[in-house]
Order: C-alpha cells, then sequence, then structure tokens
C-alpha cells in the first residue's frame, strides 16, 4: 500500500494512495486504528496488515475518496520522531566526481559514511521550497532512496535487515556547499529548513521487490541531472541497517537516505546552483515524484 499525510479541513490525516495515484482514500472516522502515520508504524505489523485490508475493500466502505489535487500533500513524516541517518558518497560515481572536484584521487568508503541531518528539515514533496540564501549561495540538489523503518533495529544482521524496514519514499537531500566547506562536517550544510523534501508517501516494503533495482533521477527546470539506478551504491541497505543497528538502535520511524548518484552541481564544470525559481523534480521508480520550487525566503 501507499500511505500519505495530508492536510485536509485544517487537519492533518492519514490517507491510501490510490492505484491511479491520482487520488486518494481516507479511512472513516468511526475505523479503529491509527489516525497517523507516524502512530501506525508505531503500532506495529497488525496495524499495518489491518490498514492494507481495509484499504483492499475500500471501494466498498465507507471511506472518503478525495482528487489529490483537492488536498495539501505533506511530507509523509513530517518531522521523524527519532532520527534522520543519511549516507555520504554511497554511490561510487558520485564519490569520483567528489574527490575529483577536491583535486583528490578516489578511494571506496571501508564502511558506510554515516551522518545525521536535523529532523526539522523535512519539507514537503510538493510547493514550494524556501531557502534562506542569507545562509548560502551554494544549494545543491541530492535525489536518494529513502529507507523508513517500522521495527526496532538493535544489532541485527544483513540477513533479517529488510525485515525491519516499514516502507521507502524518495528524498531530495539539500546541500549548502559553501557550509560544507566551512565547517568541515556534514550536519550545518543539510540541516537548513527546509532542505529534505520527502515523499509523495511512503509505499509499504511488501510492494517493494528489491529496492537496490529502481531508476533514480532528478532534472533542475526540465534537464536531467541525476540518471541512475539504486543497484550502483556501494553499501546496500541491509549492510547499512546492520552496520548503523550494530552501534545505535534504529527505532520506529526512523528515516535513512542512502545517497545519491553522480550529477550533483558543485561537482559539475562550471558548477551549478539553485537559484529562486528553479524546479527540481525528484524521482525513484514506483515511489513517485517530489516537485519542488525554489524560493527565496525573506
Amino acid at each position: 500500500m501507499r500511505v500519505a499525510t495530508i492536510r485536509t479541513g485544517g487537519a492533518e490525516r492519514l490517507a491510501l494512495v490510490d492505484a491511479d495515484g491520482g487520488s486518494l482514500t481516507l479511512p472513516p472516522a468511526d475505523r479503529p486504528g491509527p489516525d497517523s502515520l507516524p502512530e501506525l508504524i508505531r503500532r506495529g505489523p497488525e496495524a499495518w496488515q489491518e490498514l492494507a485490508g481495509w484499504g483492499r475493500s475500500a471501494p466498498g466502505r465507507s471511506g472518503r475518496r478525495l482528487p489529490l489535487g483537492d488536498v495539501e500533500l505533506l511530507a509523509p513524516l513530517p518531522r521523524p520522531a527519532n532520527n534522520l541517518f543519511a549516507l555520504g558518497l554511497n554511490y561510487t560515481d558520485h564519490g569520483e566526481e567528489a574527490y575529483r572536484a577536491a583535486g583528490r584521487e578516489y578511494r571506496r568508503p571501508r564502511h558506510p559514511v554515516v551522518f545525521t541531518k536535523d529532523r526539522g528539515c523535512v519539507a514537503a514533496p510538493v510547493g514550494p521550497l524556501e531557502i534562506d540564501f542569507s545562509l548560502s549561495r551554494e544549494i545543491d540538489w541530492e535525489v536518494e532512496l529513502a529507507v523508513v523503518i517500522g521495527r526496532r533495529a538493535w544489532r541485527v544482521g544483513e540477513a533479517a535487515a529488510l525485515d525491519h524496514v516499514f516502507g521507502y519514499c524518495v528524498a531530495n537531500d539539500i546541500t549548502a556547499r559553501d557550509l560544507q566547506t566551512r565547517h568541515k562536517q556534514y550536519y550545518l550544510s543539510k540541516s537548513l529548513p527546509a532542505s529534505c523534501p520527502l515523499g509523495p508517501w511512503i509505499t509499504t516494503a511488501d510492494e517493494v521487490p528489491d529496492p537496490h533495482d529502481l531508476a533514480i533521477t532528478l532534472s533542475v527546470n526540465g534537464v536531467p541531472r541525476q540518471v541512475s539506478r539504486t543497484d550502483q551504491m556501494v553499501f546496500s541497505i541491509p549492510e547499512t541497517i546492520a552496520a548503523i543497528s550494530r552501534i545505535v538502535p534504529l527505532e520506529p520511524g526512523d528515516i535513512i537516505l542512502t545517497g545519491t548518484p553522480a550529477g550533483t552541481g558543485f561537482a559539475a564544470d562550471p558548477p551549478s546552483y539553485l537559484a529562486p525559481g528553479d524546479v527540481v523534480e525528484c524521482s525513484v521508480e514506483g515511489l513517485g515524484t517530489l516537485g519542488n520550487r525554489v524560493v527565496a525566503l525573506d
């Protein structure tokens, strides 16, 4: 199933995305069970199966069906409950372009390069992306496959890692490159407000047979900038979950951004960065598309 967070009638609601991708079904108010996506994830597999079963029978039930264009589509997890993890240099071609831009010889990471983004940086999957250009003039893009944890993972092995995944969605790990250079670390440069558009919904793991076999693309103003496949990751999703959970427990609702392929703006010749008015579209095969227009924050 595909589960979204929307705002309608002034309230945030959980909704199921219909098969046509252009409409939503709201669970009826008298239906028992969680009414938000974070609560759904926390309640565990029984709640997921119950909602999926209701969704399959929804056309004959009392759930209200709405066109997607009639609601405000929010990030599925507007503020992650615990951690928003990300991986650096997790596609070989991106590692090569990053090292080349720095005038260094590429060396493949021996272990996942893990950092965090501030939980408050998550932004909606559509609509304006308000960027404070007084903080940075080198705003870059990074399309990524995002993994949403569904069950607590503590020292799990690679073989069992995917059993702890609730689902997948699309992310744009927007980065202020000048802040990254200035502060010599990732957190501040990747935690500006609105620096993580996320969504457009979460597709549950049972509907993604192989998350390592998906096309992943990004365009700016209709021009393709990143075109790759998720099989190009240096460290797979099971390897990443096993590596993180060996040290830090992964909790339900945690998000892991799995890295970006080549085609980032700072590595272009000459470098290219986002400016007010630019439209950025990020897609992962079968999971949907983010579409945001950059605007300058007053």
